[in-house]
């Protein structure tokens, strides 16, 4: 597992660059499935401006404004935020280094480099906008097309996700939160998706009815993109070792000399249990109780690898598991069974679902019904999923589903029912004219 690219870098390609310590290996792919989401849908919403489903609005702008205190004031508040946490890890490397993430949130930084950063962003609002000011400043009308809008799209589904990611991942593990509110908040792990896409979605059709967009050409066009986007932030929680994992394996455990998965008889996982007693006791109320499922590697796959169906996460971000023999530093957990590397399966599951969305999307000609199917595919995906994922379970009339099953559920018959009521109103459409 690789918690930030130092650990990519150096494994992968022999090279040991302090300053990579910095990214997280998680934040990374997470910004890369949102340049990649952004990608998906300017192309598909371009597509359909073309088709004439999509039309742009007229905005009044007005040019040759000098810089307004607002702007120069939010640049240098900027400037002083990067300066004096990012130069600030530079400025204190040997404090710094023992842990990134633990210093990017606490009150330590360079107020010089602050200061310095602030007043370099700031002057440099100034005198770019000063250079293009007019004595008379010009106003003019534009038409603003759908796809031009997609940075801001982007940047409010980020902040929204991420708001929503956390809330509900801390509703779902509500006593973890109230035993420490500020680590659960602040930490870089526990995000749980469905928060996210909920609250993101709400924030994103308040802004389209805004600004005029078609709502079901804007949520057809953001289907694809967001099932490729999602495989992607799949990847982050499975290189970094986020826990995001499954219930144990059974039929293997894990050298933790090596990291290296070993196969196991099922009927001997207790007694490997029991030689490893002082972890799983802090992780269960019962280790009589703990989740398994075993699953040998058929026969007829044998030339795929044993940690495609068991993995110990080696190295994973969140320090969980046992000590690994010989290993020195931060990153030297192992869990001391194999689980199922269920973030892996998400990975190749939804990517696949992306291109079978991505080779409808011109077939279906009903607005609204291609952001339906995906509703229905993501949902029964992780659905199924959850069966062997390791989640808070509910109780309600007997049943006992995690909050994930609740909402894939939910999403599978507003899938249905989207399609349902798009398809009638086509029909019904269609007889009128």
């Amino acid at each position: 597992m690789y918690p930030n690219l130092y650990y990519a870098f150096r494994d992968l390609l022999g090279l040991e660059l302090p300053f990579l310590k910095i990214f997280q290996t998680f934040g990374f792919f997470v910004a890369i499935a949102f340049l990649a989401g952004a990608y998906i849908l300017t192309r598909e919403l371009k597509r359909r401006e073309q088709l004439g489903m999509l039309t742009g609005i007229p905005e009044k702008i007005v040019t040759g404004l000098p810089a307004s205190q607002g702007e120069i004031i939010g640049n240098a508040v900027v400037g002083f935020l990067l300066g004096y946490k990012i130069l600030g890890i530079f400025f204190n490397w040997d404090t710094a280094s023992q842990d990134l993430q633990g210093f990017v949130f606490s009150s330590q930084g360079s107020l010089f480099a602050g200061i310095l950063l602030a007043a370099a962003m700031g002057g440099y609002k100034y005198y770019s906008k000063k250079k293009t000011a007019k004595a008379k400043p010009e106003e003019h009308t534009v038409l603003v097309m759908p796809h031009q809008r997609v940075p801001d799209i982007i940047v409010m589904a980020a902040i929204a996700g991420l708001l929503g990611a956390k809330i509900f991942h801390n509703l779902e593990n509500w006593n973890d939160f109230v035993q420490d509110p500020v680590g659960a908040l602040l930490s870089f792990s526990g995000l749980t998706f469905y928060g996210g896409l909920i609250v993101a979605t709400i924030v994103i059709l308040s802004y389209a009815k805004k600004r005029k967009i078609n709502i079901r050409a804007l949520i057809d066009s953001a289907a694809p993109a967001l099932m490729l986007a999602y495989a992607i932030g799949r990847m982050g929680c499975h290189f970094s070792g986020d826990g995001d994992w499954g219930i144990y394996n059974s039929a293997y455990t894990i050298d933790t000399n090596t990291g290296h998965t070993l196969k196991m008889a099922p009927a001997n996982f207790n007694d490997a249990i029991q030689k490893n007693a002082a972890f799983f006791q802090q992780q269960y109320p019962s280790i009589d109780r703990i989740p398994h499922a075993a699953f040998e590697k058929p026969a007829a796959l044998g030339f795929l690898p044993d940690w495609l169906f068991a993995y110990g996460y080696p190295h994973n971000v969140i320090k969980e598991g046992v000590q690994l023999a010989g290993c020195e530093g931060q990153y030297c957990k192992v869990l001391p069974m194999a689980v199922y590397p269920t973030p892996l399966y998400e990975i190749l599951g939804c990517l696949v679902l992306f291109f079978v969305l991505w080779a409808i999307r011109k077939k279906i000609k009903i607005p609204g019904v291609l952001f339906g199917i995906y509703l229905i595919l993501n949902g029964i995906e992780r659905f199924f999923i959850e069966k062997i994922r390791v989640d808070t379970r509910y109780d309600i009339f007997g049943y006992h589903p995690t909050q994930a099953e609740i909402i894939s559920t939910l999403l599978v018959i507003g899938g249905i029912v989207l399609i349902t009521i798009y398809r009638k109103s086509n029909a019904a459409s269609n007889k009128l004219s």
